[in-house]
């Protein structure tokens, strides 16, 4: 507990009674298990119920991160980790009344390889101080989260393997619909929001059904799964478990049970290929997102996404682009792509190039799949969807790791958790003003699937074909939806690639599967 911190009333949870400490007008508790040890013969295995304890857990101290590699932001400090990392932490408001609160789940990001849930930038208490419960939460990472393999695949009884780090989440989520009451939270409003990895969670815990009424509402922050599969075999059940196979191998390993006997650090070793995404594997995700929301089968809640002007700044270095070789690195990254993609990004000098690189790596990593989601849950839901950009450029300091970054991804973070505060930039009245704009509409959304009132600028609606997005600068407007017109290119593109497949398919079916 820290010096001079006042105690609160301990809270009766899963497994017994916790306590947080005051800080300001916030009680924070950190720590908090929500589900067993994923350790020894519990390793990629679903989550497990806590286990009990006496007396009263001290929720005084964040438990480590996830077993990662990496960091999940630049210049982060990397974090404490262990495998043991299943816990959750809560903000509340210190004063309780009569009523519950909303509540915010935040999910964080990572590239679902790395990132933490304790993250100060992540924390709830300037949230929490507008009236709503924050949770954070961690969940299995890289391989621990996301390896598949034909034993565990058998071990499952029909559930697939692959998704642990995402059937973390949903232990997490059904945690809070247990237990957050307690701590002045209302379990049947429940929003669950991420950036980035975390986005992306979002996106696929709206269309797995075993997180079907585990929320009322999403925000989705630049990150969603919404490509044509055929571009990504490896988020097939069949295609991960030879992922898995390949993994293995690479470290000698030829069971389940030498994988299990292995120190967790031995499983990140750097000369295994990579394995840092979920699975299409027919029982925690049946279908791809895609397919689940043009059916109208997603958890069908009001949605708030939108991504960032500048996204790719922190993906590539501009300075080596350059028009005369633009093409082939082009191929060289992506593979051929057809002329009218390439034509949507022209690049016939080097500023041209530069500007090229980042619209298409924003387009291609981020906007095109949050202008379809927004598009596919407005067509196919019945519930609000309110989409945005963002196009602030935060006082990144000469000389930092952000420096010339823009509107880059993580930008948005500082401003909708309201903590400029955490970083000694020169942050101006605009800024301020815009956070506070932001996390207005963030718990105004969460507490009412709106996110307007009448002290900031009208957010619209989205319309199912193109709609309207809120630009999230200075000053704060509404208009079109942003990089429609080479969105679309992509959009064309990503249809003929699943035309062509459907039409394989029925060629298939129709030859008998010969």
């Amino acid at each position: 507990m820290a010096t001079g911190a006042p105690r609160a009333a301990p809270v009766q949870v899963d497994g017994g009674q916790v306590q947080g400490e005051g800080v300001g007008a916030v009680t924070v508790y950190k720590a908090i298990p929500f589900a067993a040890p994923p350790v020894g013969a519990l390793r990629w295995r679903a989550p497990g119920p806590v286990a009990t304890w006496s007396g009263v857990r001290q929720a005084a101290s964040f438990a480590p991160a996830c077993m990662q590699t990496g960091v999940s932001m630049p210049g982060e400090t990397p974090p404490k980790v262990s495998e043991d990392c299943l816990y959750l932490n809560i903000w509340t408001p210190a004063k309780r009344t009569g009523r519950r609160r909303a509540v915010m789940v935040f999910i964080h990001g990572g590239g679902f390889s790395n990132g933490s849930a304790s993250m100060p930038l992540y924390w709830g208490d300037e949230l929490a101080r507008r009236d709503v419960v924050v949770v954070t939460l961690g969940y299995r990472l890289g391989p621990f989260g996301f390896l598949a393999l034909p034993e565990l695949t058998a071990e499952s009884g029909g559930h697939g393997s692959g998704n642990y780090g995402l059937l973390d989440q949903i232990a997490a989520l059904s945690w809070v619909k247990r237990n957050i009451a307690a701590f002045g939270g209302d379990p049947d409003r429940v929003t669950i929001f991420g950036q980035s990895a975390g986005s992306m969670s979002v996106s696929l815990l709206m269309a797995t059904p075993l997180a079907k009424g585990l929320f009322e509402r999403a925000i989705g922050e630049s990150g969603g799964v919404f490509e044509p599969l055929q571009l990504a075999p490896d988020w097939l059940l069949a295609g991960a478990q030879r992922q898995g196979e390949v993994y293995a191998a690479s470290l000698g390993a030829a069971s389940l049970a030498e994988l299990r006997a292995l120190p967790a650090a031995r499983l990140l070793d750097g000369k295994a290929p990579t394995i840092t995404h979920p699975v299409i594997d027919g029982f925690t995700l049946t279908a791809s997102p895609f397919e689940i929301f043009s059916e109208g089968r997603q958890n069908d809640v009001p949605l708030l996404i939108g991504f960032n002007e500048a996204e790719a700044r922190s993906l590539v270095d501009l300075s080596v682009v350059r028009a005369a070789t633009f093409d082939a690195d082009i191929r060289s990254a992506f593979g051929p792509l057809p002329p009218a993609l390439m034509a949507a990004y022209p690049h016939a000098t080097d500023p041209q190039a530069k500007q090229a690189r980042a619209d298409f790596e924003r387009d291609l990593r981020f906007g095109w799949d949050m202008w379809t989601w927004a598009r596919l849950q407005a067509a196919k839901g019945s519930s609000a969807v309110y989409y945005y950009h963002f196009t602030q450029t935060p006082p990144f300091p000469p000389g930092s790791v952000y420096a010339g970054w823009g509107a880059s991804h993580y930008a948005e973070l500082w401003y909708s958790f309201g903590h400029l505060g955490q970083e000694p930039w020169a942050w101006t009245s605009d800024d301020r003003g815009l956070s506070k704009a932001m996390t207005t509409y963030w718990t105004n959304f969460a507490k009412t699937g709106d996110p307007n009132d009448p002290s900031v600028p009208t957010w619209p609606r989205f319309a199912k074909v193109l709609g309207q997005a809120l630009y999230l600068g200075t000053p704060i407007a509404v208009g079109g939806a942003p990089d429609a017109n080479s969105l679309a290119v992509f959009d064309a593109v990503y249809a003929r690639v699943r035309g062509e497949a459907k039409t394989q398919a029925d060629g298939a079916v129709g030859d008998g599967g010969k």
